[in-house]
Formats: structure tokens, C-alpha cells, sequence
């Protein structure tokens, strides 16, 4: 009803009253699903294996839709997993900020699996800047992504040393529709947007928990 039905009605007032363009904020770690090579390109089959990747996956055929019959133009940028400041501990994604956050209260982060599940993590300052480069270049489906794929204990290892936590992790079965290893190619973006990755994970990490620092009660 969000995702999907939202999107259309925005799309359709979007023909109707003449904006020019779109950018759509897709999903690059949901929409392929399970890989068969990586880093995955834009050519990779879509494969969806969890109900958001599909809502996701089906907004762009509506993009496709708008432009062939109503002269929209869009580019829809397949996010990796983004994360940085200002990212909310307490929703369901952003294990960066989730991670920091528990460690900051001393509490033990879950680990969904044994660890070994690679993201692709992709720095918020990054990502913005391709939206603004998006505004006037490029076309079709863009992945925004670092290229590096980093395991759920990766993530882990870094938070902790940045955040200087000696705890262990809490280890709980992996969760349906997970993905077990995706990393994104973007030389697209490099082609069509001029976009590389700028920020590393570990300048990334350190500053997404200097930010969580300061709004933890560790912090103040």
C-alpha cells in the first residue's frame, strides 16, 4: 500500500502536473535476490526473496510504464546498504548504527546467522551525492554501491574497535529471506552519473559512531 500503491499515485500526479523527472530510491541489497556472480551489475536476473525487494523491484516497472506512455523521465538508483548519521537505532535496519548504539549501552548486538552473510555498505554523504548528480544525468536502473562486499561480523569487528567495546556478540538463527552474499558493481554510475564511492567503510564507521556517541547517553 506504501511502497507500491504510493508510488503509483505519486507517479501519476507526477504526469499530470509536468515534473520533468524522478529519481526512485530502489533497493540494490533486495531486488536480485540471491546472486549468481558478484559484484552484480545492472544485467544480473532480479530475483527478489523477500516481499519489500519485490514492492521495490515492481515500483521500476511502473517508471518504465510512465516514461514509455507519459514521457516521465527517472533513473532509479538500486541502493546497497546505506548507512551513516542520523540513521535510527531503533528501527529494523542499519546494523552499523543498531550495533553502536547496544555497545554504547553496554548491551550485547545480535547477530542474525553465524556472520559470514555479506552486505555491501554504502556511506549516506556517498549516496546523496549520486542523487544530486542524478538530477540531471543519467537514465534507467543505477547501482549506488561500494563494490566491497563486508561480512555481518566485519561489520561487528569494526563497529566494536571504533566504539572501543570489549563484548561479544548474541548469535540468533537467520531470518527468512535474507540474502547470503551480494555486493554491487558501479561502473554504470561511474558511466552515466560520473559517480564513484568516495568515503571508506572504516571512515564511515568511525563517523557514524562519533555521531552516535554524542546521542547516547555515553555521549552527553
Amino acid at each position: 500500500s506504501v511502497n507500491v500503491t504510493g508510488s503509483v499515485n505519486l507517479l501519476e500526479l507526477c504526469a499530470a502536473r509536468g515534473v520533468r523527472r524522478v529519481i526512485y530510491a530502489s533497493s540494490g541489497g533486495a531486488v536480485y535476490g540471491n546472486p549468481r556472480r558478484v559484484p552484480v551489475d545492472e544485467e544480473h536476473p532480479v530475483n527478489p526473496v523477500s516481499p519489500y525487494g519485490v514492492s521495490k523491484h515492481v515500483v521500476e516497472h511502473y517508471l518504465y510504464l510512465y516514461g514509455c506512455n507519459r514521457g516521465l523521465e527517472w533513473v532509479a538508483l538500486r541502493y546497497a546498504n546505506v548507512y551513516g548519521p542520523r540513521q535510527d537505532p531503533s528501527g529494523g535496519a542499519g546494523v552499523v548504527v543498531i550495533f553502536a548504539e547496544r555497545m554504547f549501552r553496554d548491551e550485547r548486538p545480535v547477530i542474525f546467522g553465524d556472520g559470514s552473510a555479506e552486505r555491501d555498505y554504502v556511506y549516506v554523504d556517498d549516496v546523496a551525492r549520486a542523487n544530486v548528480l542524478a538530477l540531471e544525468r543519467g537514465e534507467g536502473l543505477v547501482n549506488i554501491g561500494s563494490g566491497v562486499g563486508t561480512s555481518v561480523t566485519g561489520v561487528f569487528e569494526a563497529v566494536r574497535n571504533a566504539v572501543g567495546w570489549s563484548g561479544e556478540p548474541e548469535f540468533q538463527p537467520a531470518r527468512t529471506g535474507e540474502v547470503d552474499r551480494i555486493y554491487l558493481s558501479a561502473e554504470r554510475a561511474a558511466e552515466v552519473l560520473g559517480w564513484r564511492p568516495e568515503v571508506s567503510f572504516a571512515e564511515g564507521v568511525a563517523g557514524t559512531v562519533e555521531w552516535v556517541k554524542k546521542g547516547s547517553s555515553a555521549g552527553r
